[in-house]
């Protein structure tokens, strides 16, 4: 549920919405019900769409954060200098 929340938020960061998981998986959109509480309702297309868009957003950051470490550990290896960028991402920074 926590994910449909964000989405919600991510589109309108201003809708009150109440979510209840109806049974089962509460991961899952089919699964919830949704007091708007006078906001307009977002569509539970848009909002798995969003979700989507989240997910893919946080593994490309993931695979980026990723590449750039192994780019400066093969720098380091070489004995190249490292970008800002890179010898943060070796620091944890």
């Amino acid at each position: 549920m926590k994910k449909i929340h964000e989405a919600i938020q991510a589109i309108n960061p201003s809708t009150n919405v109440a979510l209840k998981c109806l049974e089962g998986d509460s991961d899952n959109i089919d699964n919830i019900t949704f007091e708007w509480n006078g906001d307009t309702p977002i569509s539970k297309t848009d909002i798995q769409a969003k979700i989507t868009e989240m997910e893919t957003a946080e593994a490309n950051e993931t695979q980026a954060k990723a590449d750039l470490k192994a780019s400066a550990k093969a720098k380091l290896m070489s004995g190249e200098a490292l970008t800002e960028e890179e010898a943060n991402v070796m620091i944890g920074g």
